[in-house]
Protein backbone atom coordinates (compact mmCIF):
# COMPACT_ATOMS: atom_id res chain seq x y z
CA UNK A 1 0.00 0.00 0.00
CA UNK A 2 1.66 3.72 -1.04
CA UNK A 3 0.68 6.26 1.21
CA UNK A 4 -0.06 9.91 -0.74
CA UNK A 5 -1.50 13.10 0.54
CA UNK A 6 -2.99 15.41 -1.61
CA UNK A 7 -4.54 18.91 -0.93
CA UNK A 8 -7.83 20.40 -1.12
CA UNK A 9 -6.42 23.93 -1.85
CA UNK A 10 -8.99 26.71 -1.70
CA UNK A 11 -8.15 30.48 -2.63
CA UNK A 12 -10.04 33.68 -1.35
CA UNK A 13 -13.04 32.91 -3.29
CA UNK A 14 -13.24 29.70 -1.75
CA UNK A 15 -12.27 28.38 -5.37
CA UNK A 16 -10.91 24.98 -5.38
CA UNK A 17 -7.15 24.16 -7.41
CA UNK A 18 -7.14 21.19 -9.39
CA UNK A 19 -4.18 19.55 -11.88
CA UNK A 20 -4.24 17.75 -14.89
CA UNK A 21 -1.74 14.73 -15.60
CA UNK A 22 0.17 14.50 -18.69
CA UNK A 23 -0.49 12.31 -21.42
CA UNK A 24 2.86 9.44 -20.18
CA UNK A 25 1.20 8.81 -16.29
CA UNK A 26 -0.30 6.38 -14.73
CA UNK A 27 -3.66 8.12 -15.09
CA UNK A 28 -3.44 10.04 -19.01
CA UNK A 29 -4.60 13.23 -18.45
CA UNK A 30 -7.10 12.77 -15.49
CA UNK A 31 -7.69 15.29 -13.21
CA UNK A 32 -6.49 15.24 -9.64
CA UNK A 33 -5.99 17.00 -6.69
CA UNK A 34 -1.79 17.57 -5.93
CA UNK A 35 0.21 16.21 -3.87
CA UNK A 36 2.64 13.10 -3.70
CA UNK A 37 4.12 9.89 -2.11
CA UNK A 38 4.83 9.60 2.03
CA UNK A 39 8.42 9.42 2.26
CA UNK A 40 10.05 7.82 5.43
CA UNK A 41 10.04 9.54 8.57
CA UNK A 42 8.46 12.21 7.24
CA UNK A 43 5.24 13.39 8.96
CA UNK A 44 1.90 13.70 7.01
CA UNK A 45 1.29 17.30 7.24
CA UNK A 46 5.17 17.77 6.25
CA UNK A 47 4.58 15.77 3.12
CA UNK A 48 2.14 17.60 1.99
CA UNK A 49 3.67 20.77 2.35
CA UNK A 50 6.62 19.61 0.97
CA UNK A 51 4.44 17.99 -1.86
CA UNK A 52 2.76 21.37 -2.85
CA UNK A 53 5.55 23.46 -2.85
CA UNK A 54 7.70 20.98 -4.92
CA UNK A 55 4.54 20.80 -7.66
CA UNK A 56 3.28 24.11 -7.47
CA UNK A 57 5.55 26.50 -5.77
CA UNK A 58 2.94 27.28 -3.64
CA UNK A 59 2.74 27.32 0.22
CA UNK A 60 -0.20 26.67 1.93
CA UNK A 61 -2.11 26.84 5.42
CA UNK A 62 -3.05 23.25 6.65
CA UNK A 63 -6.96 23.73 8.15
CA UNK A 64 -8.26 20.56 8.36
CA UNK A 65 -8.13 16.56 7.10
CA UNK A 66 -10.53 14.27 4.96
CA UNK A 67 -10.99 10.53 5.83
CA UNK A 68 -8.13 8.79 4.30
CA UNK A 69 -9.47 6.66 0.94
CA UNK A 70 -8.28 3.61 0.04
CA UNK A 71 -7.70 2.36 -3.94
CA UNK A 72 -7.02 -0.56 -5.26
CA UNK A 73 -6.24 -0.08 -9.06
CA UNK A 74 -5.09 -3.35 -10.40
CA UNK A 75 -1.23 -2.15 -10.71
CA UNK A 76 -1.27 -0.51 -7.71
CA UNK A 77 -2.60 -0.06 -4.23
CA UNK A 78 -2.58 3.93 -2.44
CA UNK A 79 -3.74 5.52 0.45
CA UNK A 80 -4.91 8.44 -0.73
CA UNK A 81 -4.49 10.94 2.91
CA UNK A 82 -6.30 14.16 2.08
CA UNK A 83 -5.42 17.53 4.02
CA UNK A 84 -7.87 20.44 3.35
CA UNK A 85 -5.76 23.57 2.57
CA UNK A 86 -5.94 27.29 2.42
CA UNK A 87 -3.64 29.76 0.34
CA UNK A 88 -2.98 33.48 -1.24
CA UNK A 89 -1.08 32.10 -4.12
CA UNK A 90 -3.08 32.06 -6.79
CA UNK A 91 -0.74 31.10 -9.81
CA UNK A 92 1.30 27.85 -9.29
CA UNK A 93 4.34 27.17 -11.17
CA UNK A 94 3.06 23.79 -12.72
CA UNK A 95 6.70 21.06 -12.54
CA UNK A 96 4.88 17.90 -12.86
CA UNK A 97 1.38 18.49 -14.33
CA UNK A 98 0.37 19.95 -17.49
CA UNK A 99 -2.22 22.28 -16.55
CA UNK A 100 -4.67 23.33 -13.44
CA UNK A 101 -7.80 26.11 -13.05
CA UNK A 102 -9.44 26.95 -9.98
CA UNK A 103 -12.81 25.56 -9.83
CA UNK A 104 -16.22 26.42 -7.77
CA UNK A 105 -17.22 23.32 -5.76
CA UNK A 106 -20.03 22.71 -7.84
CA UNK A 107 -17.91 21.81 -10.59
CA UNK A 108 -16.21 19.32 -8.52
CA UNK A 109 -18.28 16.47 -9.59
CA UNK A 110 -18.40 17.24 -13.37
CA UNK A 111 -14.25 17.31 -13.20
CA UNK A 112 -12.78 13.90 -14.99
CA UNK A 113 -10.96 12.72 -12.02
CA UNK A 114 -9.07 9.72 -10.84
CA UNK A 115 -10.83 7.35 -9.09
CA UNK A 116 -9.53 7.80 -5.94
CA UNK A 117 -9.82 11.39 -6.30
CA UNK A 118 -13.00 11.11 -7.28
CA UNK A 119 -14.06 9.71 -3.57
CA UNK A 120 -11.65 12.55 -2.11
CA UNK A 121 -14.24 15.17 -4.15
CA UNK A 122 -17.39 13.35 -2.88
CA UNK A 123 -15.78 13.37 0.85
CA UNK A 124 -15.25 17.02 0.41
CA UNK A 125 -18.21 18.12 -0.89
CA UNK A 126 -20.50 16.25 1.83
CA UNK A 127 -18.94 17.84 4.46
CA UNK A 128 -18.76 21.51 3.33
CA UNK A 129 -22.31 20.67 2.42
CA UNK A 130 -23.55 19.42 5.82
CA UNK A 131 -21.56 22.66 7.87
CA UNK A 132 -23.10 24.94 4.76
CA UNK A 133 -26.35 24.53 5.84
CA UNK A 134 -27.91 27.38 7.27
CA UNK A 135 -28.20 27.08 11.49
CA UNK A 136 -29.80 29.84 11.52
CA UNK A 137 -32.74 28.95 9.53
CA UNK A 138 -36.33 30.05 10.84
CA UNK A 139 -34.37 32.31 13.40
CA UNK A 140 -35.01 36.18 13.74
CA UNK A 141 -31.70 36.96 15.44
CA UNK A 142 -28.43 34.67 15.69
CA UNK A 143 -27.00 36.11 18.35
CA UNK A 144 -30.12 35.47 20.76
CA UNK A 145 -29.43 32.32 19.70
CA UNK A 146 -25.76 31.35 20.60
CA UNK A 147 -24.70 31.08 23.74
CA UNK A 148 -21.13 32.60 24.24
CA UNK A 149 -17.98 30.33 25.38
CA UNK A 150 -18.97 26.70 25.33
CA UNK A 151 -21.15 27.04 22.23
CA UNK A 152 -19.45 29.33 20.41
CA UNK A 153 -15.81 27.64 20.85
CA UNK A 154 -17.34 24.04 19.82
CA UNK A 155 -18.97 25.93 16.93
CA UNK A 156 -15.55 27.78 15.64
CA UNK A 157 -13.95 24.63 16.03
CA UNK A 158 -16.04 22.91 13.63
CA UNK A 159 -16.46 25.49 10.59
CA UNK A 160 -15.55 24.20 8.04
CA UNK A 161 -17.87 26.16 5.40
CA UNK A 162 -17.25 29.84 4.34
CA UNK A 163 -21.35 30.63 4.76
CA UNK A 164 -20.73 28.98 8.61
CA UNK A 165 -18.40 31.55 8.97
CA UNK A 166 -20.20 34.70 7.86
CA UNK A 167 -23.01 33.76 10.38
CA UNK A 168 -21.22 33.99 13.37
CA UNK A 169 -19.52 36.98 11.77
CA UNK A 170 -22.97 38.44 11.62
CA UNK A 171 -23.81 37.03 15.27
CA UNK A 172 -20.57 38.43 16.42
CA UNK A 173 -21.71 42.40 14.86
CA UNK A 174 -25.14 41.59 16.85
CA UNK A 175 -23.14 40.59 20.15
CA UNK A 176 -20.13 42.20 21.40
CA UNK A 177 -19.71 39.81 23.97
CA UNK A 178 -19.31 37.44 20.81
CA UNK A 179 -16.90 39.54 18.94
CA UNK A 180 -14.38 39.37 22.32
CA UNK A 181 -14.59 35.79 22.69
CA UNK A 182 -13.35 35.60 18.99
CA UNK A 183 -10.41 37.65 19.40
CA UNK A 184 -9.66 35.85 22.44
CA UNK A 185 -10.16 32.87 20.91
CA UNK A 186 -7.70 34.38 18.35
CA UNK A 187 -4.84 34.37 20.30
CA UNK A 188 -5.52 31.09 22.09
CA UNK A 189 -2.57 28.10 21.85
CA UNK A 190 -5.41 26.12 20.28
CA UNK A 191 -3.69 26.40 16.90
CA UNK A 192 -7.09 25.15 14.83
CA UNK A 193 -9.21 27.05 17.32
CA UNK A 194 -7.32 30.05 16.87
CA UNK A 195 -6.71 30.16 13.10
CA UNK A 196 -10.54 29.71 12.82
CA UNK A 197 -11.18 32.45 15.06
CA UNK A 198 -9.18 34.99 13.24
CA UNK A 199 -10.34 33.91 10.07
CA UNK A 200 -14.14 34.76 11.34
CA UNK A 201 -12.78 37.91 12.94
CA UNK A 202 -11.65 38.61 9.12
CA UNK A 203 -15.48 38.14 8.28
CA UNK A 204 -16.38 40.54 10.70
CA UNK A 205 -14.38 43.07 9.74
CA UNK A 206 -15.35 42.93 6.58
CA UNK A 207 -19.05 43.51 6.69
CA UNK A 208 -18.60 45.75 9.94
CA UNK A 209 -14.51 47.24 9.97
CA UNK A 210 -15.41 49.80 12.97
CA UNK A 211 -15.38 47.04 15.32
CA UNK A 212 -12.14 46.42 14.85
CA UNK A 213 -10.52 49.84 15.78
CA UNK A 214 -11.07 50.23 19.69
CA UNK A 215 -8.23 46.48 19.57
CA UNK A 216 -6.62 47.21 16.92
CA UNK A 217 -3.74 49.30 18.61
CA UNK A 218 -3.46 46.12 21.50
CA UNK A 219 -3.49 43.95 18.32
CA UNK A 220 -0.07 45.73 17.10
CA UNK A 221 1.36 45.48 20.38
CA UNK A 222 0.85 41.69 20.35
CA UNK A 223 1.99 40.89 16.38
CA UNK A 224 5.59 40.03 17.83
CA UNK A 225 4.27 36.79 20.64
CA UNK A 226 1.86 36.26 17.84
CA UNK A 227 3.71 32.02 17.37
CA UNK A 228 0.03 31.36 15.11
CA UNK A 229 0.33 31.82 11.43
CA UNK A 230 -2.85 31.52 10.37
CA UNK A 231 -4.11 34.01 12.66
CA UNK A 232 -0.99 36.27 12.11
CA UNK A 233 -2.00 36.16 8.53
CA UNK A 234 -5.96 36.92 9.61
CA UNK A 235 -4.26 39.92 11.91
CA UNK A 236 -2.29 41.39 9.01
CA UNK A 237 -4.88 41.30 6.38
CA UNK A 238 -7.16 43.17 8.86
CA UNK A 239 -4.91 45.82 9.43
CA UNK A 240 -3.89 45.89 5.80
CA UNK A 241 -7.64 47.05 4.66
CA UNK A 242 -7.96 49.31 7.82
CA UNK A 243 -7.58 53.45 8.21
CA UNK A 244 -3.88 53.82 9.60
CA UNK A 245 -5.04 57.14 10.57
CA UNK A 246 -7.48 55.19 13.21
CA UNK A 247 -4.42 53.44 14.62
CA UNK A 248 -2.50 55.29 17.33
CA UNK A 249 0.98 56.84 15.82
CA UNK A 250 2.97 55.51 18.50
CA UNK A 251 2.09 51.78 16.95
CA UNK A 252 3.08 53.01 13.75
CA UNK A 253 6.75 52.41 14.03
CA UNK A 254 6.28 48.89 16.20
CA UNK A 255 3.77 47.88 13.07
CA UNK A 256 6.17 49.34 10.38
CA UNK A 257 8.98 47.03 12.48
CA UNK A 258 6.71 43.82 12.36
CA UNK A 259 6.05 44.11 8.81
CA UNK A 260 9.68 44.11 7.37
CA UNK A 261 10.51 41.87 9.63
CA UNK A 262 7.94 39.23 8.32
CA UNK A 263 8.51 40.31 4.56
CA UNK A 264 12.61 39.64 5.12
CA UNK A 265 11.99 36.23 7.11
CA UNK A 266 12.79 33.60 5.16
CA UNK A 267 9.82 31.48 7.20
CA UNK A 268 6.97 33.54 6.78
CA UNK A 269 4.14 32.40 4.51
CA UNK A 270 3.01 33.70 1.38
CA UNK A 271 0.03 35.45 2.64
CA UNK A 272 1.99 36.99 5.76
CA UNK A 273 4.54 38.38 3.37
CA UNK A 274 1.55 39.58 0.99
CA UNK A 275 -0.62 41.52 3.73
CA UNK A 276 3.05 43.10 5.15
CA UNK A 277 3.70 44.58 2.10
CA UNK A 278 0.11 46.03 1.43
CA UNK A 279 0.68 47.87 5.43
CA UNK A 280 4.07 48.88 4.86
CA UNK A 281 2.57 50.73 1.74
CA UNK A 282 -0.07 52.33 3.72
CA UNK A 283 2.86 53.51 6.21
CA UNK A 284 5.07 54.59 3.51
CA UNK A 285 2.07 57.25 2.01
CA UNK A 286 1.91 58.75 5.69
CA UNK A 287 6.24 58.32 5.99
CA UNK A 288 7.54 58.65 2.66
CA UNK A 289 10.92 58.15 4.30
CA UNK A 290 9.98 54.70 3.99
CA UNK A 291 9.56 54.62 0.51
CA UNK A 292 13.45 53.38 -0.48
CA UNK A 293 13.49 50.97 2.49
CA UNK A 294 10.41 48.51 1.15
CA UNK A 295 11.32 48.80 -1.98
CA UNK A 296 15.19 47.38 -1.88
CA UNK A 297 13.17 45.42 0.44
CA UNK A 298 10.79 44.15 -2.30
CA UNK A 299 13.90 43.48 -5.06
CA UNK A 300 16.07 41.68 -1.88
CA UNK A 301 13.18 38.93 -1.94
CA UNK A 302 11.85 38.94 -5.44
CA UNK A 303 14.33 35.98 -6.82
CA UNK A 304 13.66 33.45 -4.05
CA UNK A 305 9.76 34.60 -4.00
CA UNK A 306 6.98 32.03 -4.91
CA UNK A 307 5.03 33.04 -8.11
CA UNK A 308 2.53 35.31 -5.35
CA UNK A 309 5.15 37.42 -3.36
CA UNK A 310 6.48 38.04 -7.44
CA UNK A 311 2.97 39.53 -8.17
CA UNK A 312 2.12 41.24 -4.85
CA UNK A 313 5.72 42.35 -5.33
CA UNK A 314 5.60 43.76 -8.64
CA UNK A 315 2.01 45.68 -8.01
CA UNK A 316 3.52 46.99 -5.02
CA UNK A 317 6.64 48.42 -6.69
CA UNK A 318 4.49 49.99 -9.32
CA UNK A 319 2.28 51.74 -7.04
CA UNK A 320 5.65 53.30 -4.93
CA UNK A 321 7.49 54.36 -8.56
CA UNK A 322 3.54 55.99 -9.41
CA UNK A 323 4.36 58.45 -5.72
Amino acid sequence: MINVTCAIIRNEEDEVLVVQRGEATDHPLKWEFPGGKLHGGESREDCIIREVEEELSMEVVIVDRLPEVEYDYGFKQIRLIPFICDTLDELPFLSEHIAYKWISSNELTGTDFSEADIVVAQNYLEIITIHSKDPVKNQDNPADNLSVDKELRAMVNSMMSMKEAEWVAVSAIENPEIFSKLLEYSFSEDSKLAFRASWTLTKVCDRFPELIYPEIDGIIQKLGALENESALRSFLRIISLSDIERISEKNHGILADQCFRLLRSGFSAVAIKAYSMEVLYKLVLKYPELRNELSATINMIQPEGSAGILSRGRQILKKLAGL
